[in-house]
């Protein structure tokens, strides 16, 4: 319930810095004013602005690059979310069991509970707030994205692929909602229906809002979700899982022989 209440209370958040606190019809350049323009939106209005100029004004083909770098300079805290993420999934036997001897809802056995769960994810060597680290850190770097996108007019006019970067499109939004879909899955830690709930919530509205938004920022969105699904595969796949168990063992082993 917490996570749920959370996450709707940062998109909420993320949506009035969006759309209503700051002016986005007001171009970006480098006398423009503030903290917020001058360390965040402005250089990123500027890296692709430089690198489109590299690609033959490709303004699209400048959106991925800039994307893919972004994911790059936040990848360790996303391998860290992700690998958190798996260890969750590993350990989902045991707190199922726990729930299950403390299914009491009285405040003392939930208490237990909460002792015996942080006592579990120390075991594990588990940080159940990892994976909340890089949403705080993605969300200002995707709303200064969007900014550099509205506010830098040099995108406006210019195609990429099927779709023009300063207009909505109808085909992009899909794409980004069922990458994120995907993303999410991969992701998924239990069966609990709340987060199921998000699972799905999720790429609704991020298909909602890339219908309205430019189709700069839903290609970002693509790109991002496309990094996000390879980098869950390499780290939680099937190859990634057997070198785990295969330590695992290793480990035990080497106890059994002490």
């Amino acid at each position: 319930m917490y996570k749920k209440i959370g996450v709707a209370a940062m998109l909420a958040a993320f949506m009035v810095l969006m759309t209503g606190c700051m002016d986005v019809n007001e171009p970006i350049t480098e006398d423009s004013e503030g903290i917020w323009n001058s360390i965040f939106v402005y250089p990123l209005s500027w890296l692709i602005i430089q690198i489109a100029e590299m690609t033959g004004e490709d303004y699209g083909l400048s959106i991925i690059i800039v994307t893919i770098f972004l994911r790059i300079l936040i990848l360790p805290l996303m391998i860290k979310q992700t690998k958190s993420a798996a260890a969750m999934q590993e350990i989902q036997p045991e707190m199922q069991k726990l729930r299950e001897k403390y299914s009491a809802k009285d405040q003392q056995t939930q208490q237990k509970l909460q002792q015996e769960t942080m006592e579990l994810f120390q075991k594990h060597k588990i940080n159940p707030l990892a994976g909340c680290l890089p949403i705080f850190i993605q969300m200002p770097i995707l709303i200064a994205f969007y900014h550099a996108i509205m506010r830098t007019e040099a995108i406006g006019g210019h195609n990429f692929l099927w779709f023009q970067l300063g207009q909505p499109d109808y085909v992009l939004p899909l794409i980004a909602g069922a990458t994120t879909f995907i993303q999410q899955k991969m992701m998924m830690v239990s069966d609990n229906p709340q987060m199921k709930i998000l699972m799905y919530m999720m790429p609704f509205m991020i298909t909602a809002f890339a219908f309205f938004f430019p189709s700069a920022l839903a290609l970002y969105w693509v790109v991002g979700n496309l990094f996000m699904i390879a980098q869950t595969y390499f780290i939680t796949g099937p190859g990634a899982r057997k070198k785990r168990e295969a330590k695992t063992e290793a480990k035990a082993g080497g106890a059994n022989k002490k």
